[in-house]
């Protein structure tokens, strides 16, 4: 079973993108993300007491804490405010796309761990593969991009990148589910100050809305990050950070599929170079026989 639970995880990461098309027509992105935090501890707290879950020491919820304001303020606030000031989706998601490498460096450099060649090999190749699939034929030269939005953006990768080793560091022996109410808490302080700050709490209650916002907090904020913290406390932090390659492709064929975006030569060579340098990064060295 624990062998499916990366590809459950790309699975749901993946329609992240998909759930904000859909919402942000009626909603501005902060109110979105502040609305959806709301929820999300409503359903985290009936987990709680449903599983009698174990509520972590005030040093381990400041803990959790950090690490919402990093892997979710962080990262959605800059991805969201990224394309609110007209970063394409795209290039955000490019962008972003940089954080197994980042992960791997910062783990090497302040964590004492090691990749071997054909690992770092593997997340190259990722780069590569994630550019063909988002490039799709575009010069990526060719757009304009605010340097507000390289900001955020780079708080988005900086973000994610730093809270996954943090949560490796100080996040071990946290439960899982008030861990996780606790960095929801962080984030839905975050989304608030962002909202009333620049935002004018405009919303259109449409059904598309409503679906929306409900697999965003059930699929997203339930489902795929109570995986992500399994596995980042079960696993390495730069090989888990590897699966995040694989997903610009999986959310390339989901576009395909529900909104008919083109899905070109490059970005099917570029899936496929995507998935060999995720499995260069995650196949065991074999061991030498002994004597």
């Amino acid at each position: 079973m624990t062998r499916w639970v990366p590809m459950l995880f790309v699975l749901l990461w993946s329609t992240g993108f998909i759930g904000a098309r859909y919402a942000l027509p009626f909603i501005e992105p902060f109110n979105l993300l502040f609305i959806r935090m709301l929820l999300t501890l409503a359903v985290f707290g009936g987990l709680i007491v449903a599983f009698r879950a174990h509520w972590p020491t005030p040093r381990q919820a400041m803990h959790q804490m950090a690490v919402g304001s990093l892997v979710h303020a962080a990262y959605l606030g800059g991805v969201f405010a990224a394309i609110k000031m007209q970063m394409p989706a795209g290039v955000a998601s490019l962008l972003v796309g940089l954080q197994p490498l980042l992960t791997a460096v910062l783990a090497w450099q302040f964590m004492g761990r090691t990749l071997r060649p054909q690992q770092w090999l593997g997340l190259a190749l990722g780069l590569v593969g994630v550019t063909l699939v988002l490039a799709r034929g575009e010069s990526l030269a060719n757009i304009e991009l605010p340097a507000a939005a390289l900001l955020a953006i780079m708080v988005a990768l900086g973000g994610i990148s730093i809270g996954t080793l943090y949560q490796k560091r100080f996040g071990g022996d946290t439960d899982l589910l008030t861990g996780s109410f606790f960095q929801y808490l962080a984030t839905a302080l975050w989304m608030g100050l962002l909202s009333s700050g620049f935002e004018q709490g405009e919303v259109v209650w449409a059904p598309q809305l409503a679906v929306a916002l409900a697999w965003l907090v059930f699929g997203l904020s339930v489902g795929a990050i109570l995986l992500l913290m399994w596995m980042i406390r079960e696993g390495e932090a730069a090989h888990v950070a590897t699966y995040f390659y694989l997903v610009p492709p999986v959310t390339a064929i989901e576009s395909w599929l529900l909104f008919d975006e083109r899905l070109g030569v490059a970005s099917v060579l570029g899936i496929g170079i995507t998935v060999a340098g995720v499995y260069l990064v995650l196949r065991k060295s074999p061991r030498r026989p002994a004597g």
